[in-house]
Formats: structure tokens, C-alpha cells, sequence
């Protein structure tokens, strides 16, 4: 507004959009002083030559995901040059912290402990679980009950709207949306932890969602009902993991599918309702404590990512039915990161971010081109299995050479470790972690251990020691260094101390009873078999496990690695 009598705007003054630097000559970088600094640190770890190009460290640092798309190790404006999607979320405020129940006990320790809504799992008595609960005040999602049966409970008192019946969406009926229309709450989910509990990655999980979500919209117009009403009934359920940023995106992504899913289909919402997870298939049953850390990662991937309700399911699940402190601490999550740490305070956060634009913009793209095919094929199911066996058959093969570390368990696991116990749950549903070969081996480890000789000082030996230490532990096999008659021997040393001493060692240790001699390293003559960085840990377990075994060497003849 401009006052009588006042001064004129100095508009001479005024900066040209875009040139105003408030970074000093000090803090000025360019990509490529990030690129020297970042060669340096990749050739003191031997990931990059001395004459390789500074530039390389964009192939060396960028990650691949299950799906293919490229994670680039730095954001830069030019990544949104060539995006083709748009949308944020648009939460404004703290999401609504969701626990699964199925108890009434649980559900009101659960309330009376900040959580927000509920989530009802199993075949529960309706009336004896809610005992207490005020319905008006606090939502509850059904999950395998009769809606009927909850909506007759219910009558005369007052339902909060995020109340759902949790019908399948592919169970769509138009008279179970009527009867939710008459109660004002929701009807139906579309669930797509369903495949992400298979094994499916984030862009199998987004399409599915959408053929899913897509076929809904058909069933429920074509009974009658508009598009923007259909749209108003359904809530989607995604489960975030401990990879923050591709969670981030997979929600953020999540809303533009759905947004674009609803312009072709003439409607006026671009609205969604989003519900999120922590992955079941992430835990670990062993060093489950470490299930926390993956949780907390979860939620607040969560939750940067907008979703509207966040269920951090207890650290201590994968053992059954999770006590009184693993709910505490999955509900105490989301109430540190709204409370403590703000996450909730702000919309959208990650918006604007380069990296998380781009991964959120190939998410998008790469799914509405799954989606595309799954909506064209004869039999979408089989379709989307083969292409969640290729995943599962390519994250068995990462986490088998660990280059997907699973913490606790592929990685720095504790063999002592004595685990909580905890009652069956017969809620829970039946899901293959994405440790569970390595869990197998640790259910049931061999009663001999391997024989641990080392070569030089403690400090020569130390690095090869310990990652055999941990190599062998991922798979419940000790490792012992008081002498005995040992049956597989693993020495340990240095490439100089192997050169000189370690043919004259296997030597002995064979002459000693020694009927598999191991090495620290990669292989050698003189050694039937080898760990070092990159091997396949699941296959050299089995072997060593086998020589271990009764059936001694002869059970794995011809076997040896080359």
C-alpha cells in the first residue's frame, strides 16, 4: 500500500530475482569442489583410482533401488529439470497415532497413553474390546470384523468420522458404503501392505494400489454411486521402512497417482486419506531392540511424508504378541517426533528438496507405467507375483552378500544374546522377513565351533579376525581359539603373513585333525575356501555348516570355491 506523502519504493535498489548470494566467498561451493573432496575420501577408502576422474564419484556413490531407479548422493537443480508430476501433501498439524489392538485392556492403555485412533485386528468381541471407548472421540479402523455387526454396537452414539469399516475395497458393496454414508464415516481400505508383506518393492506397491484403487472406483460407480463419493469412502494403507528417503517419496508419490487417477475419472476431490505402516518384513527377531532404531527411521519417514494416520507397530512383534513396553515405546515414537522433535509442524517438508522431488517424480512415473500394465494384463495377479518374485529374489541376493546389512543379524550380531519371550499372536499375519535365511541359521546353530588361528601381532591380525568373527556369527556359528580337535580351522592374518607362513600353517593345522581350513581374505591355494568383503555370506555358511555337520567333507566334495 502506498501512503500519501510518503517515500517511493527504491526499486533501483531492489535485486534481481534470483542474484541476491548470502553465502561469503568462504561458503561459496561448486559441484565440482564437492566432487574433489568426495574423490578424496573414495581413494583413501581404494573406491577410486588415482587417475580416475573426480567426476566418477557419481556411478561410485549413486544407489540403485530394487526397483532401478538411480538415489543420487547429492540434490542439485538440475535434477527438476524433467520432472512430469505434481502435488504435495497438504497435512496441516500432528497426524493421528494409530495402534493395533486386540484387547480391550491394549486399546485403553493404548488411549490413555496419547494414542489417537485404533485399529482392530482379528476375530474380537466388538462390544467387550471398545468397552470404555469414546467413539465420538477416538477413530477405530476395522480389520477382518462384520462392519454390520460394529454398526449395530454402535447405533445412537455418535461415530468420529475417520471411524472406517475396513472393508477391502476389492469387497466393495454399495450397500456397505450406504451404510457408512448413513454413519458419516468411512467404508473401505485399499491395503497395500498386503503386497509390500510378499516381498513387493515401492513401485509394485504404488501400482498395485492403483489397479486396486482404480478397480474400486469402477465397482462402486457402477452401483450408483459418483466418483467423488466412491472417492470419499476409501482410505489407502502403505507401510513406510527404515529407507527414509525412498519412504518419503513413495507417500508423497502415492497422493499424485491417486490425484491423477481421480482427474481421469471426472472427479472433483483430488483428496486422499493415507494410513502408514512400519514394515513388518524389515524387523528382525534377533537384536530385536535394533527394531526400534527401524521403527523410528519409519515413522518419521512417515510423517515427513504426509501421512495422515502412522501405526509403528511394537520392536518386539516378530517374537508374538508384543508386552506392555514394546507398545509404549511404538506409541512414545510418533509423540517424540511431534512433540520433541516438531516433525508435524511444518507441511510438507521435504518439498522443494531436489533428491526427494526427483526419487518422488521416478516413483510416480514408474508406477503409473506399472499401473498401466497391471490394468492391460489378462490376469493382473500373476502379472504383479512374477515381477514381486524377481524382487525377492534380488533382495535375497543383496542381503545374501550383504550389501543390504541387516543390523543385528547380517551384521554385528550377538550370538549370547538371550531373546525376550513373548505369548503367540494369532493376529498377526504370517510374513517372511527379509532376514529370514539368516534367522533360520540362527534358529538352529551348529554345536561345533570353528576353530579361529591367527597369523602376526593382535594388531596385524585384529580387521580380518573380527569380520570373520561377525561373517560367521550371522550364521550361529562360533568361533573359538582354545585349542581342541577342531574340524574346520579359519586363519586370520595379513596378505604378507598368508604369503609367508600360510601354506606351513594349513599344513599343521591339517596334520592336527584340520579337515577344512578357511581363510580370512581372498583364496589362497593352500585354504578350501575363503570370506572376504562381497562374498556370498548365505552360500559360505551353508558350506561351513555342512562341513560342520556329521557328514564331513565328503558332503560337499567338489564344492570349493574358486
Amino acid at each position: 500500500m502506498t501512503v500519501e506523502g510518503g517515500l517511493d519504493e527504491p526499486t533501483e535498489l531492489e535485486p534481481e530475482q534470483g542474484s541476491l548470494d548470502l553465502a561469503s566467498p568462504e561458503d561459496s561451493w561448486t559441484a565440482a569442489d564437492w566432487e574433489k573432496q568426495a574423490a578424496a575420501v573414495l581413494r583413501k577408502a581404494k573406491r577410486l583410482g588415482e587417475d580416475d576422474p573426480d567426476d566418477l564419484v557419481w556411478a561410485k556413490l549413486t544407489r540403485t533401488t530394487l526397483d532401478g531407479i538411480d538415489v543420487t548422493p547429492l540434490g542439485t537443480p538440475d535434477l527438476l529439470d524433467d520432472l512430469q508430476t505434481s502435488g504435495r501433501p497438504t497435512r496441516a498439524g500432528d497426524w493421528d497415532i494409530r495402534s493395533q489392538v486386540s484387547t480391550n485392556e491394549d486399546a485403553l492403555v493404548d488411549l490413555e497413553g496419547g494414542v489417537t485412533s485404533l485399529w482392530v485386528r482379528g476375530d474380537a468381541d466388538l462390544a467387550a474390546l471398545l468397552e470404555g471407548v469414546l467413539l465420538d472421540l477416538a477413530p477405530v479402523v476395522l480389520d477382518g470384523q462384520d462392519p454390520a455387526a460394529f454398526l449395530a454396537y454402535a447405533e445412537g452414539r455418535e461415530l468420529h468420522p475417520a471411524t472406517n469399516l475396513g472393508v477391502p475395497a476389492a469387497e466393495a458393496t454399495a450397500d456397505v458404503a450406504k451404510a457408512a454414508q448413513r454413519a458419516e464415516v468411512l467404508a473401505f481400505v485399499v491395503d497395500a501392505t498386503h503386497v509390500h508383506d510378499k516381498g513387493a518393492s515401492d513401485v509394485q506397491e504404488l501400482a498395485w494400489s492403483m489397479a486396486a484403487g482404480a478397480t474400486y472406483l469402477r465397482t462402486l460407480t457402477g452401483a450408483g454411486l459418483s466418483v467423488d463419493e466412491a472417492a470419499g469412502l476409501v482410505e489407502f494403507r502403505y507401510a513406510v521402512t527404515d529407507e527414509q528417503f525412498p519412504s518419503i517419496a513413495k507417500l508423497r508419490a502415492a497422493r499424485r497417482l491417486w490425484a491423477r487417477v481421480l482427474e481421469t475419472s471426472a472427479a472433483e476431490t483430488r483428496e486422499m486419506r493415507l494410513h502408514a505402516v512400519t514394515s513388518r518384513p524389515m524387523m528382525s527377531k534377533y537384536d530385536p531392540w535394533v527394531n526400534m532404531l527401524r521403527t523410528t527411521v519409519a515413522a518419521f519417514a512417515a510423517g515427513v511424508g504426509g501421512a495422515d494416520s502412522v501405526t509403528v507397530l511394537p520392536f518386539d512383534s516378530p517374537l508374538g504378541r508384543p508386552d506392555a513396553f514394546g507398545r509404549r515405546i511404538a506409541r512414545n515414537t510418533s509423540h517424540l517426533l511431534i512433540d520433541e522433535a516438531h516433525v508435524a509442524h511444518v507441511a510438507d517438508p521435504a518439498g522443494g528438496s531436489y533428491a526427494v522431488e526427483k526419487l518422488t517424480d521416478d516413483l510416480a512415473r514408474a508406477a503409473w507405467g506399472l499401473f498401466g500394465e497391471l490394468d492391460d494384463a489378462p490376469d493382473p495377479l500373476q502379472t504383479l507375483d512374477a515381477g514381486i518374485a524377481r524382487t525377492v529374489a534380488k533382495r535375497e541376493a543383496e542381503i545374501a552378500q550383504r550389501q543390504r546389512p541387516i543390523t543385528g543379524l547380517t551384521e554385528f550380531p550377538h550370538l549370547g544374546e538371550e531373546l525376550p519371550a513373548r505369548e503367540p499372536d494369532p493376529t498377526a499375519p504370517a510374513v517372511r522377513r527379509y532376514g529370514a535365511s539368516f534367522e533360520a541359521l540362527r534358529d538352529e546353530p551348529p554345536a561345533t565351533p570353528v576353530f579361529l588361528a591367527t597369523l602376526g601381532t593382535v594388531a596385524q591380525h585384529t580387521a580380518r579376525a573380527t569380520f570373520a568373527t561377525n561373517l560367521f556369527a550371522a550364521g550361529g556359528i562360533a568361533l573359538t581359539t582354545e585349542a581342541g580337535d577342531h574340524r574346520v580351522v579359519c586363519v586370520a592374518g595379513t596378505d604378507a603373513a598368508y604369503d609367508e607362513h600360510g601354506a606351513e600353517t594349513a599344513a599343521e593345522l591339517r596334520s592336527k585333525g584340520a579337515e577344512w581350513v578357511i581363510v580370512a581374505g581372498r583364496p589362497r591355494d593352500w585354504a578350501d575356501d575363503s570370506c572376504a568383503m562381497g562374498v556370498d555370506a548365505l552360500d559360505f555358511l551353508t558350506r561351513t555348516r555342512l562341513v560342520l555337520s556329521a557328514r564331513g567333507t565328503s558332503g560337499i566334495e567338489g564344492e570349493k570355491p574358486t
